[in-house]
């Protein structure tokens, strides 16, 4: 049970992502776009039933997150995220109503097939609750220093794979560094109760976080194809996770041998993810 229950409500999360990103970008490209950075696009994309419907994806994609987050470890968690460039994928072709050809659909199976043959070898363990300051301020500073670069990177370009890359890539550290906050509320909510919750500082945070991956995802869908975004998105997310996990939660993988199914399993997610970026090309 230790690790059914997270890995079942993030395999949930993924689904719900995966869901709201296809609906989003539906709606972001019915919008007027726009060279900058505004946040008057939301208010646009107020008025896109797809939208909102998009919105209520991401709001269950949420409870599912912070379920996953409250039962098993970040290193175990995010990178289950990776599923949603696949899951994106396959819902794109049901709603567009296309078939997909079979390099997607292997492609899929390289993804699922690495990221199993990878969290196997890992093992993850740990989950630390506590995180002193002196360890969130420099990963926030640095968190916050990539998104800025990131972000002026894809601004600076115009609309196509490069600046959806950039986009994406930058929305990826706002999710992951929203993860590693969120773990640490949702701690202080099961122990403390609302009011902790709504006393620690973390909260806040994850939600001004959250709010910088919204629009950052919003304008990264209107930047360019799915296909550019989204593998940096998810690949994103999964590397910055674990990485946050490790060097704040002191969560921990196994070592010795088990790098080397480890590596092959990144590997085959890796392959497969290029493979998905390039068969899903008219991808919608």
């Amino acid at each position: 049970m230790g690790v059914v229950l997270p890995v079942f409500f993030a395999l949930f999360a993924a689904l719900s992502n995966a869901l709201a990103t296809v609906l989003q970008r539906r709606a972001a490209l019915t919008v007027p776009q726009s060279k900058g950075f505004r946040f008057g696009l939301v208010l646009d994309l107020l008025k896109r039933p797809v939208w909102i419907a998009g919105i209520l994806a991401v709001i269950a994609a949420g409870v599912g997150q912070a379920a996953a987050l409250a039962t098993g470890a970040l290193v175990l968690v995010q990178p289950l995220f990776v599923l949603e460039l696949p899951l994106a994928l396959l819902i794109a072709s049901l709603v567009a109503r296309r078939r997909l050809p079979g390099a997607l659909w292997l492609a899929v199976a390289g993804v699922v097939a690495g990221l199993g043959v990878a969290l196997a070898a890992a093992s993850p363990a740990g989950n630390r609750t506590h995180v002193p300051i002196d360890r969130w301020i420099p990963a926030l500073a640095v968190c916050a220093a990539v998104v800025a670069a990131l972000a002026a990177a894809g601004l600076r370009r115009p609309p196509g794979r490069a600046r959806a890359g950039c986009l994406g890539a930058a929305t990826a550290v706002c999710y992951a560094l929203t993860a590693a906050l969120m773990k640490h509320s949702v701690y202080v909510l099961t122990e403390g109760g609302i009011g902790a919750f709504l006393t620690t500082w973390q909260t806040y945070a994850f939600g001004a976080t959250g709010i910088c991956a919204l629009l950052l995802l919003e304008h990264a869908m209107q930047g360019g194809p799915l296909v550019a975004s989204q593998p940096a998105l998810t690949l994103g997310d999964a590397g910055i996770s674990v990485a946050l996990g490790v060097v704040l939660y002191e969560e921990h993988l196994r070592a010795g041998w088990w790098v080397l199914p480890q590596v092959l399993g990144v590997a085959l997610v890796c392959a497969g993810v290029v493979a998905l970026a390039r068969a899903g090309t008219g991808a919608p």
